[in-house]
This record gives C-alpha cells, sequence and structure tokens, in this order.
C-alpha cells in the first residue's frame, strides 16, 4: 500500500495524539492511587486513635503518689505511651514547663505572679501536715504557736505544753512547693529557722522521727498510713481530706499540672491531661491521698 506525505503526516499525529493521551490517563490513575492511599492512611489513623510516644513530666515531689497513680492508670489504657517523672520540685518542675525541657510541670503551689506565660491546672488539693517526734510530747499547736516555733520564737517544747526539749525545726529546700505553701499560709516567708534543709519529704520524715525533739511539716498524703511520726492537729482541727474541702484546715495547698501557654502539647500530653482532671481520675487521686477537685 502506498502513503502519500500527507497521510503519513497524519497518522504520525493522530499517533503522537492517542499517546498523550494515555500518558495522561496513566498520570491520572497515579495521582489517584496516591490520593487514595493517603486517605486510606489518615482514616486508619483517625478510626485507630492509638496514643504512643513518651510524656515527661517534672516537680512536685508531694505529687509523686499522685502522679503514679494517674500514670500507672493511663499507660495501663494506653501502652504505647510511657510517662516519666522527675521529682525535682515545684521550682524546677515549673521552670522545665517554662523552657520546654518536659511536657508537663508538677507544682504543689499556685504559680506566682512572675511565673508567666504558663497555665496552671488544679488536679487535686492537699493538707499540710505538721508533724513531730513523739518525744516532743504535745498533740495540738495552735496556727500562732506553729508560726513562732518556726520563726525561733518560741525555742523549748515545754513553752507549748510540750516536754522540756529544745525544738529542732526540719523543713523543705527553697524553691520547693510544700515549704512555699507552708510558709504562705503560717506567715513565715523567708522567716523560718531551720536546723535542717531537707530535699524531698520522705527526708523530712525520716529525720523527724529519728528525733527525740524535732517538728516539721509534709503533704497529707504521705503521713495518713505512717506511723513513725506525729501528725498534731491545729487549732483542733485535724488534717484529713475533709477539713481541707470544707477549708476548715488552715494548712492546705493545690496540686496543679503547669503547661506553656504558647506551644501545643502532643496528642499524649494532651490526652494524659484530660484524664487527670476528669471524674474518673478522682478516686485514683484520693487512693493516692490527696483530694480530686472535680
Amino acid at each position: 500500500m502506498n502513503f502519500s506525505k500527507e497521510n503519513e503526516t497524519s497518522m504520525v499525529a493522530a499517533l503522537r495524539t492517542k499517546a498523550i493521551n494515555a500518558m495522561a490517563v496513566a498520570l491520572a490513575a497515579a495521582l489517584l492511587m496516591i490520593v487514595l492511599g493517603a486517605c486510606s492512611k489518615s482514616a486508619k489513623s483517625n478510626e485507630d486513635g492509638t496514643l504512643s510516644g513518651t510524656v515527661s513530666t517534672n516537680g512536685s515531689t508531694s505529687m509523686e503518689r499522685v502522679v503514679g497513680c494517674l500514670a500507672e492508670a493511663f499507660m495501663s489504657e494506653n501502652p504505647d505511651v510511657t510517662i516519666t517523672y522527675d521529682a525535682t520540685g515545684s521550682g524546677t518542675g515549673i521552670e522545665c514547663a517554662s523552657n520546654g525541657t518536659c511536657d508537663i510541670g508538677l507544682a504543689s503551689r499556685d504559680l506566682s505572679d512572675s511565673e508567666t506565660g504558663l497555665t496552671a491546672i488544679p488536679v487535686a488539693l492537699d493538707g499540710i501536715a505538721v508533724i513531730v517526734s513523739p518525744g516532743a510530747g504535745v498533740d495540738d499547736l495552735r496556727l500562732d504557736d506553729v508560726r513562732a516555733i518556726f520563726t525561733g520564737e518560741v525555742t523549748n517544747w515545754s513553752e507549748v505544753g510540750g516536754a522540756d526539749l529544745p525544738i529542732s525545726c526540719i523543713g523543705r529546700e527553697s524553691g520547693s512547693g510544700t515549704r512555699d505553701g507552708f510558709e504562705s499560709v503560717t506567715g513565715t516567708d523567708d522567716a523560718c529557722v531551720l536546723d535542717q534543709e531537707l530535699t524531698s519529704t520522705g527526708a523530712v520524715i525520716t529525720a523527724v522521727s529519728s528525733s527525740s525533739n524535732a517538728i516539721g511539716y509534709v503533704s497529707l498524703s504521705a503521713v495518713e498510713t505512717n506511723e513513725s511520726v506525729q501528725v498534731v492537729t491545729i487549732d483542733g482541727i485535724a488534717c484529713t481530706e475533709q477539713t481541707v474541702i470544707d477549708g476548715s484546715y488552715p494548712i492546705q495547698r493545690p496540686f496543679v499540672l503547669v503547661i506553656r501557654e504558647d506551644a501545643e502539647l502532643s496528642e499524649a500530653a494532651r490526652a494524659f491531661v484530660d484524664f487527670a482532671t476528669s471524674d474518673s481520675a478522682a478516686d485514683l487521686i484520693r487512693d493516692a491521698g490527696a483530694i480530686p477537685v472535680v
């Protein structure tokens, strides 16, 4: 068969058009597969809803039991999430939340006016129990007595109805939320005269229990089942959950989670905050010796 030049040109053009159309169809199909794959992946993620990753918490030693109970329950429900806890004190925890070296700061006090750019989320209340050695010979103190003892105005237990023994005051280190809460309520800010400044709740209990004339202050949750020290009443009011809730016990403070206002939490961290402040966490917080605020 013979083809003219004109027929040959038309044929080439037709083949070129057909090839271009085939390439376009193939490209469209490829793009569709990519889109469908992305949609499928996104849908799987949304439907699954599985959380994973690490949530770092840092701060108050007094919150150890509360955070431990909450973290254990949360990780049980979310096995791909790990929650870490560094017991460094409230001041350090707040600083770490502020500079981003932890996800959630833990503080056993309210934020100060200078601690800006942060949000404090209350999860519990805690009474600060005043503890003495059984040998001190007292079971009740007035709030004014506590103030006078820790500022050095009263130096012998006999002055407040106890044994004839010099008083040894044990307290927490600077930056401790327990110390800040205790001093702000008792009116002893920057005025306490301490024989020892210790860096944890457990250390204070040990120091008081091993001395016949010591007095200290610790979280209620730390001494509810501890018989090595005596918890004194204040103005006749025992430090209990009910007296903290109704406000009759005077020495109390909040437990708060601290997060940055300008930084978005990870999904896992946000879920943990939501869990810690939910109704379902109330019994866990109570079992840890603190008082839920929900």
